[in-house]
This record gives structure tokens, sequence and C-alpha cells, in this order.
């Protein structure tokens, strides 16, 4: 089946303005996402979504394929989907979104989401990792629940699942799950995703993947050992530390708990 990566990148980002140009290790934040997918050799193709003509600039300098897309869209996956449907990008069976602030992505979530839909078992996939009790209570950490069969069942920024009885710690424990930047569509699930009108739960949770689940679509999660170094850059905060990182590790996905140890910021 041919894939095509999708990297999204918004230029008016309020938390951290414009976030696709800012600078890590020397290159502009989109061009190091765009670097550690491509270095996955996981796609038939990759290119950059924007509505910025400077973001577009700075991808194809740095020899990157990039395509511009409407400044209305209220999410990625709308743009990702804008993109997908082009001419020249229809050709493709699965698309996969990598946002456009996960520097740190790791190869393994990628291809996991990406074998979710390829293996035919769900028009939807996307990766979570294996995480300890700490996220449950940082509502900027989205946690998942799966049914036995790998399905998502619900995407939460509050402590899932909810510990009722601390006796059942040891049962609960192994059951976190960290949520990563990343989907991966069938052609049809990604029309339908965005289709939809947005759902009360999406709304309220402020995650836009609650959308396809409340409207009845399979999410497939495949779930890798650890988190990577750090998940999405949203703030000034979340750069210095990115930058910190790389100067240790560089993009390379190694144990977030060795990192954390190593770098304070």
């Amino acid at each position: 089946m041919s894939i095509l990566v999708v990297i999204p990148a918004r230029l008016g980002a309020v938390r951290l303005p414009t976030k696709p140009l800012r600078d890590l290790a020397g290159a502009p934040l989109i061009v190091r996402v765009w670097e550690r997918v491509m270095t996955m050799h996981a796609a038939d193709r990759v290119i950059v979504a924007t509505e910025s003509d400077a973001v577009a600039t700075v991808v194809t300098r740095a020899g990157g394929e990039c395509v511009l897309t409407s400044p209305d869209h209220l999410s990625g996956t709308d743009r990702v989907a804008e993109a997908a449907a082009k001419t020249a990008y229809r050709g493709f069976d699965i698309v996969v979104n990598v946002q456009g602030d996960e520097a740190f992505i790791g190869g393994d979530a990628v291809r996991g989401a990406i074998d979710q839909v390829a293996s035919g078992t769900f028009p939807l996939g996307t990766a979570a990792a294996v995480s300890d009790a700490s996220i449950l209570g940082e509502p900027s950490a989205v946690k998942v629940v799966c049914g036995d069969d790998g399905r998502a069942l619900y995407f939460s920024r509050a402590p899932i699942p909810y510990l009722r009885d601390t006796t059942d710690q040891a049962i609960r424990d192994p059951l976190v799950r960290l949520h990563l930047g990343i989907y991966a569509y069938t052609r049809a699930a990604l029309a339908a995703w965005v289709a939809l009108p947005p759902h009360p739960l999406e709304l309220s949770e402020r995650l836009e993947q609650l959308r396809p689940l409340a409207g009845g679509w399979g999410m497939g999660v495949a779930v890798v050992p650890e988190p990577p170094a750090m998940g999405g850059i949203d703030t000034e905060a979340d750069l210095e530390r990115a930058n910190a990182l790389w100067a240790v590790a560089g993009p390379e996905r190694r144990s977030s708990r060795t990192l954390q140890s190593e770098v304070r910021v």
C-alpha cells in the first residue's frame, strides 16, 4: 500500500508565536520534524502542509516538499485532508499525520500507527507509549485507554484509568498509556473524519480524535515501550527544553527517563 505522510504546520500558534520557524538546534522546527520523518523511511512521500509562504520557503530551501493550504482550518487533520485531496496526492492509499511540532517522535510509533491501518484491522491508527502514573495528573499529557483488541476506547486529559481504590494501584498502573502525536487514516476514514461536525466531547476536552470515536470509527493504538524524549513543543519552556535535549542526544529516541536525569530545564 502506498503511504503519504503529511506534516501540518500552522504559523499562527498562540502559545508559541511563529512556532514552525522557531530555531531548534540551528534549523527551523518544521525542518527538524521533516528531517526526522524522512530518516524513518516509513512512507513513499513526505510533504509539509501549511498556510504560510514563510514556512513553505524554509521547507523547500531545506529540500522538502510543501503544499499551501487554507488559513481557515481549525485542526491539523483538516489541513492534512486538504493536502491529501490535491491531485498530486490522490493515489496514496494511507495518509499519515505527523504533527508539526513532534521533533522527537519515534519511528516505531509512526510505523506502528501505519500498521494498524495497513493490516486492514482498523480504518484509523495512532500510537501510545507505556508510561508511569505520574502523567495522570497532567492535563497536557493526553491519556488513552484501549480495549483488548487494541482499539482506542477513550482519550482524555483527565486521569484515566481512574483509581477508585488505592489498593488497586497495581492493577491500574500497567494500563497507563500516553498518547503520541501521530495518526494514520485510510482515505475514506480521513474524508469521513473531516466531514463530521465537531463533537461535544471533542470541544470539551479539546481533543480532535474524540470526533471519529464518537462517530463510531475504530482507531487502533500501537503501543511502544516508552515515550520519546519529549512530545509536542507548545511553549517557550518546551522549546528551551527541546534544544537542551537535542544537545544531549540529537533527534534519536532515547529513554526519556535517562534524558530527564541528564537535562534539567
